[in-house]
């Protein structure tokens, strides 16, 4: 383990509680858990370097690293707004009016999916495919929070909350 790793302590110590879940030789299993502690601590966002310093500590190639981080919507690869915001738009929520809701927080928010507010205060991810939650379509996850069964002034109460 290289002293120039840039994983602070913290970040260090939750890697070694996830790969204790797992059996010796299997730590690739705990790079989703490393990811979101690094992601976390990197004001919302994966770099390069960070990736790198996740496969040196865990001993694996980095593209094993890189498959993870760019391959699920968990993880973002440029810095984004303090607050994430993603509508889901599948078939139950587009059904119920998540189309609808979309527009509302574009224009709310003036910015597109895959932007954040001019202050950084919010992240609206690119369309999600489906949060698991159709039963209470539509809806968002805030900060990985579900709000759901939305209309128009529960989203405005919702993002008015966030700092």
């Amino acid at each position: 383990m290289s002293a120039s790793l840039p994983l602070s302590d913290h970040v260090k110590a939750e890697i070694e509680l996830l790969k204790a879940r797992f059996p010796e030789g299997k730590q690739r299993s705990a790079v989703i858990g490393a990811l979101i502690a690094v992601q976390h601590e990197n004001e919302g966002f994966l770099t390069a370097e960070l990736m790198n310093a996740v496969a040196e500590y865990l001993d694996l190639p980095p593209i094993q690293v890189y498959e993870v981080g760019t391959f699920y919507s968990m993880y973002q690869t440029r810095p984004v707004g303090r607050h994430n915001v993603a509508i889901c738009t599948n078939i139950s929520c587009m059904l119920r009016g998540a189309d609808n809701i979309v527009a509302h927080v574009e224009k709310k928010l003036g910015i597109t999916l895959g932007e954040s507010t001019p202050d950084g205060r919010i992240y609206l991810k690119r369309e999600e495919e489906c949060l698991a939650a159709c039963c209470g379509a539509p809806m968002m996850m805030v900060d990985h929070k579900y709000h759901e069964n939305l209309t128009n002034a529960q989203v405005d109460h919702i993002l008015d909350a966030l700092d």
